[in-house]
């Protein structure tokens, strides 16, 4: 007999979807079978799998420990150990600071991204256990492109995955980014347009007029630095397309330093011989968090800043990040 005494992370949310999370292996019916066989229980009664769970209820197996390993499996990914940028860490949420180069998320089933270091790091912290992992696995709640540095917000409890997933959809969580672009820009401006994507190419492209299949989009930037023809911006997204700064900033001519996508490879072989420069100079820089209820007031108006890589540096110094404290 097994008994499960359901936590924080599994309340909720009905039985059978719980038992079909530890029994990942049985099909339906053969969960269906056993509640009606009372070989499930839930409380001590019998139960039929619509039942929705509260923390600390008790769900009984009555199942071979032969039976429940059958039908039971728990993948664990193992990853090159790679020690996490914690930016800001409590017992819901973590924010990092993802480097250029790593996937936020799988783009297939044998990548290693931010998610897998975060299972990782919580799995060899002592913050998760293989067994948790059978009903709830902790995720990235936003995602940058592979090579766009900066702030990633990850949940370690439902409940903070549930709180960041909705300040991200109705977009009251502010995020501020930084990048490097050619030419010289002196004001703050507000720019508008239409963004297509090409499923197949995974490319977007910018229109200035409506147009089937493009979405509207707005991007705010205004200049924090200047030095030799290329301009620091700092950016905010009025609304989060697929690789939206990038394509907007090279529709009106100012590429991002060292983008091989949307950019100029003119621009990007100059920064690289006179800079370096060999990844692209895009940073989610800044989050700041709106009003929030209980149990996460901690963290209302709360500013947290990922220090950008040194490729900024070497052009524009860090006379820039004074900024940051305004």
């Amino acid at each position: 007999m097994k008994s499960i005494i359901v936590n924080s992370n599994e309340a909720g949310q009905r039985l059978d979807k719980l038992l079909g999370k530890y029994l990942n292996l049985a099909g339906k019916g053969f969960l269906y079978k056993m509640m009606r066989k009372k070989n499930i229980t839930l409380n001590g009664k019998k139960c039929d799998g619509s039942e929705k769970l509260m923390q600390g209820d008790e769900i009984r197996l009555f199942l071979s420990d032969e039976t429940f390993d059958k039908f039971s499996e728990v993948k664990v990914q193992r990853v090159s150990r790679q020690k996490l940028d914690i930016i800001y860490e409590d017992a819901h949420i973590l924010l990092i600071n993802k480097p250029s180069g790593m996937l936020s998320q799988k783009a297939k089933e044998t990548d290693e991204s931010l998610v897998e270091y975060v299972i990782d790091y919580l799995l060899n912290s002592g913050q998760l256990t293989n067994e948790e992992l059978r009903s709830f696995h902790p995720s990235v709640c936003n995602r940058l492109d592979r090579n766009t540095s900066g702030l990633v917000a990850a949940g370690k409890s439902l409940a903070g995955l549930q709180m960041l997933s909705a300040v991200f959809k109705d977009r009251s969580l502010h995020k501020y980014y930084i990048c490097g672009v050619r030419g010289q820009i002196t004001k703050r401006q507000l720019i508008n347009g239409y963004l297509k994507k090409d499923e197949r190419t995974n490319q977007v492209s910018i229109l200035h007029d409506a147009a089937d299949g493009a979405l509207p989009i707005r991007t705010e930037y205004e200049p924090l630095a200047y030095k030799d023809g290329y301009t620091l911006l700092k950016v905010t997204l009025i609304t989060g397309r697929t690789h939206q700064i990038r394509a907007h900033l090279a529709s009106i001519g100012h590429p991002i330093l060292g983008d091989y996508k949307y950019g100029d490879p003119g621009l990007n072989e100059e920064v690289k011989q006179r800079y370096h420069i060999r990844s692209q100079m895009l940073h989610s820089w800044q989050m700041v968090f709106p009003e929030l209820a209980e149990p996460f007031a901690y963290l209302s108006g709360k500013r947290f800043l990922a220090p950008a890589p040194r490729e900024f540096s070497k052009i524009f110094g860090t006379e820039y990040e004074k900024e940051a404290g305004r």
